[in-house]
């Protein structure tokens, strides 16, 4: 298809909308992962992790299928270091959510640590496995 010069082509933002039951419990959940929270409006917040974000809401409409299938990846450059903060933050006793799993190498060739919010949405935080011998 043609580029027609008049149509945009710049995109400032590309934030997905995560679910959540109990919005002060994500919103907590969250920040102590480290995002930081810029609230949009009553029921809509922006969490940021440096030049990163997602948006977080509210749903009067919150369907657990919907959350347990989704999930976010997090390509990050050290995921030892991300575990370390992780596992230090017991998820699992202050949120009542599965604990979080270790990182491992993955068929797919990165390493992963599984984390899932109070919603039920998953988090991959993976890297690229060192090249160090």
């Amino acid at each position: 298809m043609p580029h027609d010069d008049k149509e945009p082509r710049t995109i400032t933002a590309l934030r997905p909308f995560i679910p959540a039951k109990d919005f002060a419990l994500s919103n907590t959940f969250y920040e102590a992962l480290g995002f930081e929270p810029h609230p949009l409006g009553p029921q809509l917040v922006e969490m940021r992790l440096g030049k990163h974000s997602f948006l977080l809401q509210h749903q009067d409409y919150y369907v657990p299928e919907s959350a347990g299938n989704f999930v976010m990846h997090v390509l990050v450059d050290d995921v030892d270091a991300w575990w370390r903060h992780i596992d230090a933050l017991d998820l699992a006793s202050r949120f009542a959510v599965p604990a979080p799993k270790a990182p491992k190498l993955e068929s797919w060739g990165l390493r992963v640590a599984y984390v899932i919010d109070p919603c039920g949405v998953l988090w991959h935080f993976a890297a690229r496995p060192s090249t160090r011998a």
